[in-house]
């Protein structure tokens, strides 16, 4: 991996620090979903619906990301100038509200955006992921629960749980592997501060690592086994074969976080319904203008 991946990774982040974009238009929207545990729970997005379009791309954030991260807003500005539909959607918790928190194989909170009144007036559904988001996304594909999903875009996804946790998790990661705690223990903390939760929050609080804070929220909050057993069941990598739409997965090979050692294992050979584009460009979900990224997405969303 070059240094350039790093760059890449970081610049568009202090970018938007320094300089925010402003984003396209929307407005505030909302629907509930039964969480499995006789709760409903409130999620939350930005959606901006235009009245010449019968498509719609749900965008779905990165692990302790939210919809003002700087790729959304990038992806809405494209989608928008596309004359496409666009819901940013927050995955349960994201925004902070103390609904509950997500793992990465939960696709309830997608399911429940398609089913949601505002989208019901679309013939084709699109989602476009980062990240975690991405892997999200491609789970959405395993099942199809909607007849009207066309496609879905995963952008530096990680395939395999277990061995993208052992990467951030090395100490040479720590400026992203703390960037990306931050996130969830605010979207904890917001969570303990309106109920009983699995793990005390000081206790969540001192964790260091990715490995931890899924061994301590995720596992006992979702009822798995274990932290192996949650990254055995949910990796989406031994399940490409699986996926029920078209799919299309684009990786930097430069990618500090979800590097191609973590995933080529699964990519060895090729899958049915499955695209995969590398680029030399570029880090974690951070590429530069030439790389086209939302532009290589919506042609391939348009072409389906």
């Amino acid at each position: 991996m070059s240094w350039s991946g790093h760059y890449w990774t970081l610049a568009p982040t202090v970018m938007e620090r320094l300089r925010p974009q402003s984003t396209p238009p929307s407005q505030p929207w909302s629907t509930q979903l039964d969480d499995g545990h006789r709760r409903m729970l409130k999620l939350g997005g930005a959606l901006r619906q235009r009245d010449d379009s019968d498509a719609v791309v749900v965008v779905v954030h990165g692990l302790g990301g939210a919809i003002e991260s700087n790729y959304c807003i990038r992806a809405a500005h494209a989608i928008e100038a596309r004359g496409l539909s666009c819901l940013r959607l927050a995955l349960r918790g994201a925004d902070r509200s103390g609904e509950d928190f997500y793992h990465a194989g939960l696709v309830a909170d997608i399911e429940a955006a398609f089913a949601s009144p505002e989208l019901a007036r679309y013939r084709r559904l699109y989602v476009l992921g980062f990240s975690l988001g991405g892997h999200v996304s491609l789970h959405a594909a395993l099942g199809r629960s909607d007849l009207r999903l066309a496609g879905v875009a995963a952008i530096c996804a990680p395939l395999d749980l277990g061995q993208s946790a052992d990467v951030i998790d090395r100490p040479s990661l720590w400026v992203y592997r703390n960037h990306i705690l931050s996130g969830l223990k605010d979207i904890y903390a917001a969570v303990a501060a309106k109920r009983a939760v699995p793990t005390p929050l000081a206790r969540v609080l001192k964790i260091k690592t990715i490995r931890e804070w899924d061994a301590l929220t995720v596992v006992p909050h979702h009822g798995f086994a274990s932290v192996e057993d949650y990254y055995a069941r949910m990796s989406i990598g031994p399940r490409l074969s699986q996926l029920a739409c078209p799919a299309l997965l684009l990786q930097s090979r430069h990618d500090p976080m979800v590097p191609p050692a973590s995933y080529e294992a699964y990519l060895a050979q090729p899958h049915a319904a499955l695209t995969v584009r590398f680029t030399d460009h570029g880090g974690h979900v951070g590429f530069p203008a030439h790389v086209g990224l939302e532009r290589q997405v919506l042609d391939w969303f348009e072409a389906l």
